[in-house]
């Protein structure tokens, strides 16, 4: 395949860089003789769907795994590393996509762990938590070194991950979707911190499936696509239609609001609900906000971090308790029934993180598929094991996703089809009302085009689809009705016609003028 290529050759800034590599899995070629250079004190962003090769070209750079050919060369010499732990001793970091944190560990020990600091007496824990809270400083999060990871929300994990690579003091440092659970304040503050590093002489490689965002910090630019290089560039020579052109093939977006019938009844009510902050503050992170869905209607929560959209779709899922306030489904109240028991009424919730909540790693693709639903394939004590895989074949085809067939490992899918396999779980179900929590967090954007095409088709049938975002441009794709929340609140509504300016002054959120 061809590179369209509008970085002068020959630079001689490069201190790592992939030589013609090439990695095979069986009969599947992840990556098709790949060139690919990381400059000093540059970010070099790189794009492409899941799939087309990112993550594992990163982790061949940085000593997870080993090429099948090629070779990667550090600082003019050819090498290899034998581990990650090889590579990071040679100053090369990894920020994976998935969390690969100890939930039971402090913030401390996550940071420090596998490399703990040492004097005459054993651990330097006192210097340990000194170097925690100056990270998170730093990195502008007021958290306590001592917290237990797991009561930390998604996006403050995200930013310990992120600490603990820049602990380590690299040379070079790879980030694969560092941003994916981040907020807008908290991603302008890694942006401060990456022209800090790279001020200093650190390379960044930057992964992310927010092209806006990555066009922001990016000082050179790669395309992979199906585990080639389609095209690399100087930022300046590029936009968001050069990106999304080279990523697919074609520059669409996605979706509009299905038309072409009439709303049903009123399918969820949601009448004065409040969620307390489960940290003991005594404030409300949902207060007394009531909005109601018909079948059929599209509808969208947008937010900053903090705004309540998550609380507000847990509680309704039941998985956070309400202080006030009911959940009625089809006219029936639904407050006090378990997740199960709201499930088997038609309600499914489809969680922000597919990883903890929404998969079960140890389980094949039709397991995962099944698994909501399972109680429908039991009679006594017998399970019709022909029934549940009619079941799994079915929702493959109907999520269109990419896997050899429901005895697939889970792991061996790109995320984008993780996250067609949990939204697949739940249309099993055969719900009334879906929720969904940043249905598109960490996949790429034919992957969200796909994502969205499918919750539009549901929408026809009579499903009413309630989900959030964090995104701007999702809120302007298929959405029939927007609800911006504030402080646990809704500030505003709006039709298809609103403007991104309307969106996100009614969110709180500064405009920046181009």
């Amino acid at each position: 395949m061809s590179v369209a290529s509008k970085i002068a050759p020959g630079a001689n800034d490069t201190v790592l860089a992939a030589r013609n590599v090439a990695k095979s899995y069986g009969s599947v070629h992840a990556l098709k003789g790949v060139n690919f250079d990381i400059r000093r004190g540059k970010v070099t962003t790189l794009f492409g769907e899941n799939g087309a090769g990112k993550s594992t070209l990163m982790k061949i750079l940085s000593g997870v795994v080993t090429p099948t050919s090629g070779s990667i060369v550090l600082d003019g010499e050819e090498v290899t590393f034998s581990s990650s732990t090889d590579a990071r001793d040679r100053g090369i970091s990894i920020i994976h996509q998935e969390l690969s944190l100890a939930p039971n560990l402090s913030v401390r020990d996550n940071i420090f762990m596998g490399r703990e600091i040492k004097n005459a007496s054993g651990v330097d824990f006192a210097e340990e938590a000194r170097q925690t809270r100056q990270l998170m400083e730093d990195l502008n999060e007021d958290i306590d070194p001592m917290t237990p990871v797991e009561e930390l929300r998604l996006g403050q994990q995200q930013i310990v991950e992120i600490a603990r690579a820049l602990s380590v003091d690299s040379r070079i440092l790879i980030m694969d979707e560092p941003t994916s659970a981040l907020s807008a304040t908290e991603v302008e503050v890694l942006f401060k911190v990456i022209r800090d590093l790279t001020s200093r002489g650190v390379s960044i490689v930057y992964i992310s499936h927010h092209l806006e965002e990555a066009l922001q910090i990016t000082d050179y630019a790669v395309v992979l696509r199906d585990g080639s290089m389609t095209a690399k560039a100087e930022a300046k020579d590029i936009d968001l239609e050069w990106i999304v052109r080279n990523m697919v093939g074609e520059n669409f977006d996605l979706g509009s609001p299905p038309t072409g019938y009439e709303f049903g009844d009123v399918a969820l009510s949601i009448k004065d609900l409040s969620v307390p902050d489960p940290g003991g503050s005594g404030f409300s992170l949902v207060d007394h906000l009531s909005l109601d869905i018909r079948a059929g209607e599209i509808v969208c929560i947008y937010g900053l971090m903090g705004a309540g959209r998550t609380e507000l779709l847990e509680c309704v899922a039941g998985r956070l308790r309400s202080t006030g306030g009911q959940v009625l489904l089809e006219g029936k109240d639904v407050s006090r029934l378990t997740i199960a028991q709201r499930i088997e009424q038609g309600l499914a919730l489809v969680p922000e993180d597919r990883q903890r909540d929404g998969l079960v790693q140890t389980m094949t693709v039709g397991s995962n598929l099944s698994l909501a639903s399972i109680r429908s394939f039991v009679k006594g004590m017998l399970l019709s094991s022909q029934r549940e895989r009619g079941l799994i074949d079915q929702s493959i085809r109907n999520v269109h996703i990419k896997t050899s067939g429901g005895g697939a490992a889970i792991g061996s899918l790109s995320g984008g089809n993780q996250q067609k396999v949990v939204i697949g779980k739940m249309l099993a179900t055969n719900p009334k009302v879906v929720l969904l929590d940043e249905p598109s967090r960490g996949i790429d954007i034919g992957a969200k085009a796909e994502v969205f095409k499918l919750l539009a088709e549901r929408a026809t049938q009579g499903i009413a689809v309630l989900y959030s975002t964090s995104e701007v441009s999702e809120c302007l794709s298929i959405a029939h009705r927007i609800i911006v929340m504030r402080r646990g609140r809704i500030s505003a509504q709006f039709g298809s016609d609103v403007t991104k300016e309307q969106i996100m002054a009614a969110s709180g959120e500064a405009v920046i003028e181009a």
